[in-house]
């Protein structure tokens, strides 16, 4: 199991950790009766489908004042417009534009005091500029089992560039 100390410490790479999608599966699970992975996936396996295959976009930050990006797979990392790198070494709030960081930060208040808000819909914006509508997505608190939280997670599979 991931302990917080190691989270809070920065973990190099989280992207084909099982630990940790694990975590982000179970805590989804917990708060809305549905997973990120399919069944048919085990440990590394679903790791590893998890951020190189899944047909969903799925990021994740830390728990910091001013949230870090600690996790974005590959469908992020293409609609964003960022690697790994450069994605994970992105402070959260970035990925809206300066007139939308408040109602993104009213959105992350209420996923905090709720556990999860579903049907989201939000403007973000890639490395490049482009702006995009994001729509039907799950943003959720990730708790392990001990009930520690190591930040919030969001996933969406609809999106759409706007002017």
């Amino acid at each position: 199991m991931i302990s917080s100390e190691r989270l809070a410490a920065g973990w190099p790479n989280l992207a084909r950790n099982a630990d940790f999608a694990a975590l982000l599966d179970r805590s989804l699970h917990r708060l809305t009766g549905q997973g990120l992975l399919p069944d048919r996936f085990e440990n590394q396996a679903a790791a590893d489908w998890l951020y190189a295959e899944a047909p969903f976009c799925l990021l994740a930050h830390d728990t910091r004042a001013d949230p870090i990006f600690i996790y974005g797979n590959k469908a992020v990392q293409a609609c964003f417009e960022y690697d790994w790198e450069e994605l994970t070494q992105l402070p959260s709030r970035l990925s809206a534009e300066f007139p939308d960081r408040s109602e993104r930060q009213r959105l992350l208040d209420t996923v905090k005091k709720q556990g999860f808000i579903s049907d989201y819909r939000g403007i973000r914006v890639a490395k490049s500029g482009r702006r995009f509508l994001i729509e039907n997505a799950i943003v959720w608190e990730i708790f392990d089992d001990a009930g520690n939280r190591h930040g919030q997670a969001a996933t969406f599979s609809s999106w759409r560039n706007v002017s």
